[in-house]
């Protein structure tokens, strides 16, 4: 079932849906840094400061020299040639708000003049220019800063509308574009993500907005972009991933938002610019990839920015990263067999160790009777090498074990050679026994043949 539209952290167009309440007594911090203040006023609210504050500024000094005029007399001997006024043809309060505009603006009609009887005029007239000089530069340059923000330089960063989550390189990844739509660069962009999604601690804490990093490539320095024709930024989902157990079933009740930040300075004016926007949960499209927009024209290469947007399906397993690997473990061949014959192979060589030992503490008389001293370690070693081929043969797979069982093949081979090799010296043994004897004994069966004598001297030999 569809959902409805919930609210966002940050909107596409990267304002920050954020108000501050309940300041207190904290408003006057505001006054503190006015310049930021003004600058961060929305324009009709600068336009009416600027507007109010020269007006109020003009009049204010319009009625100081109507003052000065007044308390002289200026006013009533206007007309008089042979008076020397503080300010010549300043008669009303018009005339003198006249005056200023003409010294302020440095027009100079030169109708209206100060003279040299007016002291209070001159110190009058260096206040003004002192108090004019800081008026213009606090308020132009507020307004040029206002025009010159790099907010609007933000806006020709372009984002894609979706999120998509598709397998790359083998890798089950999370992927957006970004893209510049002036020719002038971005100087040292760079890009990062923020996953804002509520969670509670084991101490039963519980976080509304808890931020988590997102690596699109911080170790291997993907994240500086060259941006001069759109980029697909990529996060690899793996165990270190906040979305390691994120699969197409979970995103239907998952609640989380991605926020993506582009920085960079502008080449034009030298400030540093801020891009964002975010992707919320249903924004996100599973298997799904970005059409390609840059193709090779005659000498150079063209974006297609109709296709900036556009994505289309491609096959992507459902599952999260976590269940992957557990069908992996599954699925591949236990090594639990592998494990015990390396338990018994250790085991048996404890053994021969331990025999050794019991070997060399044997009398001499012992020892020699066994032939060599070295025969139990020998024959031990031997059984070992022939149970850890039994289990070798039990790892390998089931058409090699196959053609292992098939008749005729090592085993028996080693099995006639050794009773080939019992067999050679009794023929020798019958072969060196005179003719009548040999004739008694019928080829190789003496015992049931020779006389009572024969058998007990032949049974003494071998024994």
């Amino acid at each position: 079932a569809p959902r409805g539209k919930r609210q966002r952290f940050v909107d596409k167009n990267g304002r920050c849906n954020v108000q501050h309440g309940n300041l207190g007594g904290e408003t006057s911090r505001y006054l503190s840094d006015l310049f930021t203040t003004l600058v961060d006023l929305k324009w009709r609210w600068n336009l009416f400061i600027f507007i109010l504050t020269y007006t109020v500024a003009w009049l204010f000094m319009a009625s100081m020299w109507w003052v000065i005029a007044y308390m002289r007399g200026d006013l009533n001997k206007a007309h008089d040639d042979s008076y020397t006024p503080c300010v010549a043809n300043v008669y009303n309060f018009p005339s003198a708000f006249l005056f200023f505009i003409e010294t302020e603006a440095t027009i100079g009609y030169g109708y209206r003049y100060i003279t040299d009887k007016c002291p209070e005029g001159i110190i009058l007239f260096l206040f003004q220019s002192i108090l004019g000089s800081i008026v213009d530069a606090f308020l132009i340059g507020c307004m040029f800063i206002k025009m010159s923000q790099p907010k609007k330089r933000a806006e020709t960063l372009m984002f894609s509308e979706h999120a998509a989550i598709s397998m790359r390189d083998g890798k089950l990844t999370l992927m957006f574009r970004v893209g510049n739509l002036r020719n002038s660069h971005m100087v040292s962009a760079q890009i990062r993500c923020k996953l804002l999604k509520s969670r509670q601690t084991p101490e039963g804490e519980f976080l509304p907005l808890d931020q988590l990093e997102l690596d699109v490539g911080f170790s291997t320095g993907a994240d500086q972009l060259f941006l001069v024709s759109p980029l697909t930024i990529c996060h690899v989902i793996d165990s270190k991933s906040p979305f390691y157990d994120l699969s197409q079933r979970s995103m239907q009740t998952e609640q989380f938002e991605i926020v993506v930040i582009l920085e960079g300075i502008v080449e034009t004016t030298g400030m540093t610019c801020q891009a964002r926007t975010s992707y919320t949960e249903d924004e996100v499209l599973w298997g799904h990839r970005f059409f390609p927009v840059i193709s090779l024209e005659e000498g150079f290469f063209k974006v297609d920015y109709s296709q900036f947007h556009a994505t289309f399906e491609v096959p992507t397993p459902p599952y999260s990263v976590k269940e992957q690997e557990e069908m992996l473990l599954m699925s591949s061949p236990l090594i639990a067999p592998a494990v015990s014959n390396s338990k018994e192979r250790n085991s048996s060589v404890e053994c021969l160790d331990g025999l050794d030992e019991v070997g060399t503490k044997l009398p001499s008389k012992l020892q020699k009777i066994t032939g060599r001293e070295d025969f139990p370690k020998k024959l031990l070693r031997m059984s070992s090498t022939t149970s850890e081929k039994a289990y070798s043969m039990g790892d390998l797979p089931m058409k090699l074990q196959r053609i292992s069982s098939v008749p005729g093949n090592s085993e028996e081979k080693l099995g006639s050679k050794t009773t080939k090799m019992m067999s050679d010296p009794m023929s020798q043994s019958v072969a060196e026994l005179p003719p009548k004897l040999q004739k008694l004994s019928g080829g190789g069966r003496m015992e049931g043949n020779l006389p009572p004598k024969l058998r007990k001297m032949n049974s003494d030999r071998f024994t």
